[in-house]
């Protein structure tokens, strides 16, 4: 049986609403480069930044999980106090320029002497980083933390005196490199609770988060940040490496443990446990960012010579009835939300089907070569609903993609919430469906080559490939099953697609008059009443009636 899904929108008096999304550090973290520089100017007093000193548990207690919890739950009985801007006018300013030009020193990378598969390197404070990050190293749980040091960075042309800084100025973050490879990064930690990984590709992309609070609500979203870092020392020749991570905000903090685990689909097993400190409205359980400009189904803003610009092209969902759904994605004239209601999920995640260079054409950032990542829930999560965010873009720089699960039950404050998940990062994801999936999305006018339009329609063109499809033989009678919340649906069509040993459905839909309401599609095959497809769906807005010319010669 083939499930229910709800999609709702948000009303049209947020559909300008940039801030859920433009906030974060998304435009930096797309380039992932260090550097810095600006003028010298007096280091702030170590007393502004006692409120952040490395965080560890009493003398002669161990270190661990247990602790980082309970730690975390002290906390959300504290009033939220926020370190953002504390610090010196030194590094405060600066463009993206001056910060590129500060590197860390290669030599002073952790673990670098160790019989180690990982080493870490950090990033400075500054530019749209200017809240005061403490990161330690773990080993046999005792912990170190790091202090600033001027060894630390390479500054440039710039005339930044490391000497005058404060040694508990704390960074931005860090990154991670492999055995494989130690000049590029297997996984970053930059900017609120973002982060990035790669797979074999090693092509950076799509960003996840520790958390999501209030996403596309009509005021601002707020971002939780991870203040503390404990990077646990590898065991010898091991292939992963654990991390430990406090998050804190206005509304919740948190306990993290992330197992990273490199190769050809980078694995991180994630572990949180969440400490409201009050009601929230809209909580985003492992959430995903990413940016969709133009696609072969949404050519909006189709003015740049390359015919495709994203990190990722569909949202694709197991749901916990076993149907697989597959929701392209688009840049929308307006803010757009949904949500996909489900009971235990068996895996959602943001993903980049396209692998075709010859689609892209880009040889600069190879939109061809960013990574999918999947997300795979452990336990129970329940009734709930994962949720996605469309934000108009104008520009490849800013991420306007957002796809979380929120729980269906309200969250309230003094609750301990538990999530466990895997996040698998690379090209392929770790899970293949049995039947077949959508492959393409195609959109254009409707009607009939050749014949004059007498009214407006949208055609879609589906393209599925994989499953049973290269098998049918003739006499199998394929059925497109088209469903609509709107207007009408006509000249509907499935045939066979040798190019790719799969079928193309095809229909156009003509909207009701004088209406711009979202539409919503659904459309699978069949054969003798059995689906032999994913679940394509797909929300279209029409476009004003002055603008639905017919293009008739």
């Amino acid at each position: 049986m083939m499930s229910e899904f709800m999609e709702s929108n948000l009303i049209p008096k947020y559909k300008n609403d940039k801030k859920t999304l433009t906030k974060s550090v998304n435009t930096i973290f797309s380039q992932l480069i260090v550097g810095c520089s600006i003028v010298i100017g007096l280091a702030v007093s170590p007393a502004v930044f006692a409120m952040t000193d490395p965080v560890s548990p009493p003398s002669g207690e161990k270190f661990t999980y247990a602790w980082l919890k309970g730690y975390a739950r002290a906390l959300s009985e504290k009033a939220y106090v926020s370190h953002k801007g504390e610090l010196p006018e030194s590094i405060k300013g600066m463009s993206w320029d001056d910060y590129q030009q500060l590197q860390f020193n290669k030599d002073k990378a952790l673990w670098r002497d160790d019989d180690s598969e990982f080493r870490a390197e950090l990033f400075h404070l500054g530019l749209y980083f200017d809240t005061p990050v403490h990161i330690s190293e773990l080993k046999d749980g005792e912990t170190t933390p790091i202090e600033y040091t001027s060894t630390m960075f390479d500054y440039g042309k710039t005339s930044i005196d490391g000497k005058a800084l404060p040694e508990d100025l704390g960074y931005a973050g860090f990154r991670m490199q492999f055995h494989t490879d130690w000049k590029r990064d297997v996984i970053a930690f930059l900017g609120a609770s973002y982060f990035r990984a790669v797979g074999k590709e090693m092509q950076y992309g799509l960003s996840a988060r520790g958390l999501a609070v209030d996403t596309a609500l009509p005021r601002d979203e707020e971002f939780p940040m991870f203040t503390h870092f404990w990077l646990e020392e590898p065991k010898p020749g091991s292939d992963i490496t654990t991390v430990y991570a406090l998050l804190d905000s206005e509304s919740i903090t948190g306990a993290y443990r992330f197992d990273i685990q490199p190769g050809d689909r980078l694995k991180v097993k994630v572990d949180a446990a969440l400490y409201p400190r009050k009601a929230i409205e809209r909580l985003g359980i492992a959430p995903l960012t990413s940016m969709y400009m133009v696609g072969e189904n949404d050519k909006r803003t189709a003015w740049d010579w390359r015919p495709e610009i994203h990190d990722s092209d569909g949202l694709s969902v197991h749901m916990g009835n076993g149907e697989w759904i597959w929701r392209p994605l688009t840049n929308p004239r307006h803010l757009r939300f949904n949500a996909y209601a489900d009971n235990n999920p068996k895996g959602f995640g943001l993903m980049q089907r396209d692998r075709n260079f010859d689609h892209y054409q880009d040889d600069g950032v190879f939109y061809d070569r960013r990574p999918s990542l999947w997300i795979e829930p452990e336990g129970n999560w329940g009734k709930g609903s994962i949720q996605l965010v469309e934000i108009p873009t104008m520009d490849e720089t800013f991420d306007n993609i957002v796809a979380f699960w929120n729980p269906e039950q309200p969250v309230k404050a003094g609750e301990e919430l538990l999530y466990s998940y895997k996040m698998y990062w690379g090209g392929v994801p770790p899970v293949e469906q049995e039947r077949a999936k959508v492959v393409d999305t195609f959109t254009g006018i409707g009607g009939v080559i050749g014949q004059r339009r007498e009214y407006y329609s949208k055609r879609f063109v589906i393209d599925f490939a994989g499953g049973s499809l290269s098998m049918l033989g003739d006499d199998i009678n394929v059925k497109p099953v088209i469903t609509t919340s709107a207007g009408k649906v006509e000249i509907t069509s499935a045939r066979p697609q040798h190019a790719i040993d799969g079928y193309r459905a095809m229909f156009d839909v003509v909207p009701p008059d004088n209406t711009t309401d979202p539409i919503n599609l659904r459309v699978y095959l069949e054969a003798n009443g059995q689906p032999l497809t994913e679940t394509w769906i797909y929300q279209w807005t029409p476009p004003p009636q002055d603008e639905r010319d017919l293009r008739n010669p």
